[in-house]
């Protein structure tokens, strides 16, 4: 069953703290375009109410967090624009995740892995169960490349060699090495999951909230510090997404095909 556009993504408030269900379980929870500008509204609404505190960031479902960007929609890709333009929208998205005044936990179910590992890098705390997926598997799905800041987001969390194993051996880290590298803030049985990152966000309410908005955005500011001209690797993105085999390796994932990379 497909989700309405609508209902993809959900906006709850209990209390002081806001949740937001990312809703298409059919599909993992994949990104829709509709989705990423969505959960902006959902960010600026998040500023600008007085009354909430904390927000949590959740998939629909034990399977996933988000799974990623819906692939489907790269069959629509025709020209260099529309790479460049993926690219920068995305990286709005999540550094405008990463400037909310308040708190932010992502609660993780099973996968996390593409669009879905940056979502849940750019918020504050990860929690995640046991069956636990996370990566950026692109050097065996379709083939395309992030931009220099998702690279930089990965790097800060990683360091540089992990971040090589993690991408150009296509890995997913399970929850031991997620909770080991820094990744994840803590693993919790996933029956438990969602009673403990409650608690965390009841918490939260109870400290000062000009301290950890102050403390989230002077991090973001040093880590951005040394970010490079946003459109410095331009040409990276372009020879992965205007390639055939990016081209074709869309095609085949979305037909459920294996695709033999030609380094075209």
């Amino acid at each position: 069953m497909t989700v309405d556009p609508s209902q993809e993504i959900l906006f709850e408030v209990e209390g002081q703290v806001a949740t937001i269900t990312f809703n298409r379980p059919e599909a993992m929870n994949a990104m829709t375009w509709n989705l990423y500008d969505r959960l902006v509204a959902y960010c600026d609404e998040l500023d600008q109410r007085d009354d909430i505190r904390v927000a949590i960031l959740k998939g629909t479902g034990d399977r996933a967090f988000v799974s990623g960007t819906d692939i489907s929609q790269f069959q629509a890709f025709s020209n260099p624009q529309d790479a460049i333009d993926y690219e920068r929208r995305t990286g709005e998205v999540t550094g405008r995740l990463e400037r909310v005044r308040k708190p932010t936990i992502a609660m993780i179910h099973g996968v996390c892995v593409g669009g879905g590992a940056s979502i849940a890098l750019a918020c504050d705390f990860r929690y995640a169960d046991p069956n636990l997926r996370f990566g950026i598997p692109i050097a065996r799905t379709i083939g395309n490349c992030l931009s220099l800041a998702g690279y930089a987001r990965l790097v800060d969390f990683v360091g540089p060699a992990k971040a090589k194993e993690l991408i150009m051996l296509a890995k997913l880290l399970n929850a031991d090495e997620a909770l080991s590298l820094g990744v994840m803030t803590e693993i919790v049985p996933a029956e438990q999951l969602e009673t403990r990152v409650r608690e965390v966000a009841d918490r939260l309410t109870t400290l000062a909230p000009l301290t950890l908005a102050a403390t989230k955005e002077s991090i973001r500011r040093i880590l951005s510090a040394r970010a490079l001209d946003s459109q410095e690797g331009e040409d990276l993105i372009l020879s992965c997404y205007m390639s055939d085999d990016f081209r074709g390796a869309v095609k085949a994932f979305v037909e459920k095909q294996k695709y033999t990379w030609t380094g075209r």
